[in-house]
């Protein structure tokens, strides 16, 4: 399995980014997006099953991002709108495809694969 996130770049505060994770290898489990800002712990941010439509989302970023997959192209998005500067950070897709575990992952720790990173920075 082999994720490769792509999307990212500088942008103002209050524009809108769209972020994409391609996902090769069989189908998977979930994915989810995290991000991580300079001295910051790690922090979930969305995820999508590989089949159904519930999603969930961080509370800091609720009603401004979307999660959506396209399970043809095996790409997963993250539309960001209304910026704030305070979303700066590296942004990660990750991936599971084993199940056993329920599908709304908020934890790292639960993802199986992580695909290199790609940076949002928000200016003022």
């Amino acid at each position: 399995v082999q994720l490769q996130a792509s999307g990212g770049g500088l942008v103002q505060a209050g524009g809108s980014l769209r972020l994409s994770c391609a996902a090769s290898g069989s189908k998977h489990h979930g994915v989810g997006w995290f991000r991580q800002a300079p001295g910051k712990e790690r922090e979930f941010v969305a995820v999508i099953p590989w089949v159904g439509g519930t999603t969930d989302y961080a509370q800091s970023v609720k009603g401004r991002f979307t999660i959506s997959r396209d399970n043809v192209k095996k790409i997963v998005y993250l539309q960001m709108n209304s910026l704030k500067p305070e979303d700066s950070a590296v942004y990660y897709c990750a991936a599971r495809t084993n199940r056993g575990i329920p599908v709304l992952m908020r934890q790292p720790e639960q993802y199986e694969y992580w695909g290199r990173g790609t940076l949002v920075t928000v200016s003022s």
